[in-house]
């Protein structure tokens, strides 16, 4: 029998190429796929015949992480693992804590989303090796995770965090630009806005917070 899986990601081109990863494996079936939490959980009204959810974590209405709190808490069985275009600490350890079965980056190849499901359903984790260290390095480091509702009003959304990734790799606006399929006057004002939330005034100062704070 297939494993019956849904996908909840509001842009529906990566919903689509999610979709597309787990047509390459007979044993997945797609159900359906929800654009955001609230829509989820009607959706599970509807049909909880589910195995497991590959949820998308920054989303309106309802976020992923509220989202794996409240399926958690009225369909236990249901598997989750959340997927993820960065390796944020407080977005690993709040999804931990809601109850999340496994942590990916999206952009994880089909074969090792094959495995990560698979390693889920058998009842192991799905993490991979940058998301793992990170989760070690919290476990080993209690006050970092004590300090993470401070860092919560820091928070990058994932694009900032990407483009602040680009700067630090000394990458120009119009190459980080290039290589985030963006506008050049888009990358700057994200820069602003990450100069504003960190509180900096330069890019060395924004790359050397963003790395005390496990931004980047």
């Amino acid at each position: 029998m297939p494993v019956k899986i849904a996908i909840v990601e509001d842009k529906l081109f990566l919903a689509r190429a999610l979709a597309e990863k787990l047509s390459f494996f007979n044993e997945f079936s797609l159900k359906f796929i929800a654009e955001n939490g609230a829509d989820l959980l009607n959706k599970l009204d509807s049909n909880s015949n589910i195995d497991l959810i590959l949820m998308d974590i920054e989303m309106p209405l309802l976020d992923g992480i509220e989202a794996t709190a409240l399926v958690k808490q009225r369909f236990p069985q249901i598997k989750i693992i959340m997927l993820t275009v960065f390796n944020n600490d407080e977005h690993i350890f709040r999804s931990i804590k809601a109850g999340a079965d496994g942590y990916l980056l999206k952009e994880t190849a089909p074969n090792i989303l094959e495995n990560g499901i698979k390693e889920t359903l058998s009842g192991g984790a799905a993490m991979n090796p940058s998301i793992a260290m990170r989760t070690l390095k919290l476990l080993r480091n209690p006050d970092s995770i004590n300090s993470l509702k401070e860092r919560e009003e820091i928070s990058l959304s994932s694009r900032e965090a990407e483009v602040l990734e680009q700067l630090s790799k000394g990458f120009s606006y119009t190459r980080i630009a290039e290589n985030l399929f963006l506008a050049p006057s888009t990358v700057r004002k994200h820069i602003e806005n990450i100069y504003k939330k960190l509180q900096v005034h330069s890019k060395i100062e924004a790359i050397e917070k963003a790395r005390q704070n496990n931004i980047i």
